[in-house]
């Protein structure tokens, strides 16, 4: 096991600037998950982890190994792809046991570690069987058997779970979780899925435009983000943002309507925002009419519309509604957020908030 340590590590493409100064600290034996939109610089800072991509500027170190010029075999890491890249001339076994083969380590050492991580990984009955004849989720099962063999310092995971259905995904995520619960082995992990992060991450690391946004735990990130962006990414559904401005002890937005302010606001609000769990229908808040339902069993989401505005409720009770009827909304003030003219947060709001206010 080993901790990655990341100083300011820059990528040029040409005149395309795709990491701007990136600086990160995973734990040793940490699960970090790195999320963002398509494009953020996620995966290229994986790679340059993994010794695929050169480092334009900055310093990676793995332990106590400055790795910038070390070839991806002597770093001690193992990458799981997101596509499997499984040999498919070669059974389950032989292809968790290839990389061993390569360093000419031992029958027996190899027979002994491909049997326990097939052992881990449940594919002990799979291990005569060729890729063609596994599942989705069987397959990533392998490509993870074939890391673990390695015994590296650091797994690397790119979107490994992009390729399966939605019930598979679910049924991995928790895999993954209880391996690094009974490897300690750091983890870095790559998704676009910020249920993913939040799900399996001991620290999340948020990305757009090749910098980073905000670096915390996933409960650190969903109560106290930095910026309109990180808001809007953590948490699904998605942070209700509503413009407006501060008038006196009230916030003045859409549609002159007049919303509560937690104590202590500035008058350089130019955003409030709200998680659709944190608006409470009642008969006494703001109207808003209803777009669509749906129900999910154990709550329904509504779409309402104020003005020009789509908001999302989110109502732990079977509701009935119809669209076009009028609901009326109401803030959980203690849980309201507020942002600057330039998406910055204003203040650690939501500090007190108990897990019941959730």
């Amino acid at each position: 096991m080993a901790s990655v340590y990341i100083n300011n590590v820059q990528k040029h493409y040409g005149a395309y600037h795709a990491l701007k100064g990136v600086c990160a600290e995973m734990a040793d034996g940490e699960f970090v998950v790195l999320v963002g939109p398509s494009g953020c610089g996620k995966s290229t800072l994986l790679r340059m982890i993994a010794g695929l991509e050169g480092i334009s500027e900055g310093i990676i170190q793995i332990g106590s190994r400055v790795v910038n010029d070390l070839r991806p075999k002597d770093r001690d890491v193992a990458l799981v792809f997101q596509n499997y890249a499984l040999y498919p001339h070669m059974t389950v076994e032989e292809n968790m046991s290839y990389a061993l083969k390569l360093m000419k380590t031992p029958k027996n050492v190899i027979a002994d570690k491909v049997g326990s991580a097939a052992k881990i990984l449940g594919l002990t009955d799979l291990l005569k069987r060729y890729p063609r004849q596994l599942s989705g989720g069987q397959r990533q099962r392998v490509a993870m058997g074939r890391a673990i063999v390695r015994d590296p310092q650091v797994f690397l995971f790119d979107e490994p779970l992009s390729n399966l259905d939605a019930k598979l995904r679910v049924q991995m995520r928790t895999e993954i979780k209880q391996l690094h619960q009974r490897l300690k082995t750091t983890i870095v992990y790559v998704t676009h899925d910020q249920v993913e992060a939040m799900t399996m991450a001991d620290k999340i690391v948020v990305m757009r435009d090749g910098v980073i946004e905000q670096i915390g735990s996933p409960l650190e990130l969903y109560d106290r983000p930095r910026n309109v962006f990180v808001a809007g990414f953590i948490g699904s559904p998605a942070m209700n943002f509503i413009p407006g401005a501060v008038q006196g002890d009230r916030f003045i937005a859409i549609d002159n309507m007049h919303l509560p302010l937690p104590s202590g606001a500035h008058e350089n609000v130019a955003t409030y925002g709200i998680r659709p769990e944190h608006l409470k229908l009642d008969d006494t808040g703001f109207p808003a009419d209803v777009i669509v339902i749906e129900p999910m069993g154990f709550s329904t989401q509504v779409i309402v519309k104020v003005a020009d505005t789509l908001l999302t409720v989110i109502s732990s009770e079977r509701l009935v509604l119809q669209p076009g009827s009028t609901v009326h909304l109401t803030p959980h003030v203690p849980a309201v957020h507020l942002f600057d003219s330039n998406g910055l947060r204003i203040s650690d709001l939501v500090d007190g908030i108990s897990r019941s206010d959730h």
